[in-house]
């Protein structure tokens, strides 16, 4: 047993694939927006998948992509950014996945 079994979270996760912008600075010192997907999601925080090198404690800004505004205005053109740190990375393959602690947990 892995001692993340061991966790007890402040919110459930929802095993949801949702596409991010993630907006930051890679291990090179690069600044990098790039679209990326969530592989679970929480209200405290997510785990995504990047083709970014990023360090642990790294400040990421994550963006929900809005869609094409519909005819009733119903749906907001755009939402603020998620600021979240870096707290656990896993390589798999050449891609990271990367777990995120939102700074401010969701509504």
């Amino acid at each position: 047993m892995n001692s993340w079994s061991n966790e007890r979270r402040r919110s459930p996760r929802l095993h949801l694939q949702i596409p991010m912008f993630i907006r930051g600075t890679d291990n090179y010192g690069e600044d990098f927006l790039d679209l990326s997907k969530t592989l679970n999601i929480s209200a405290g925080g997510a785990f995504l998948a990047s083709s970014r090198s990023i360090e642990a404690n790294e400040l990421l800004s994550l963006t929900i992509p809005a869609p094409p505004p519909s005819a009733a205005g119903m749906i907001p053109a755009s939402m603020d950014p998620i600021q979240a740190r870096v707290r656990r990375l896993q390589a798999a393959g050449d891609m990271t996945l990367v777990g995120v602690e939102f700074l401010k947990p969701l509504d």
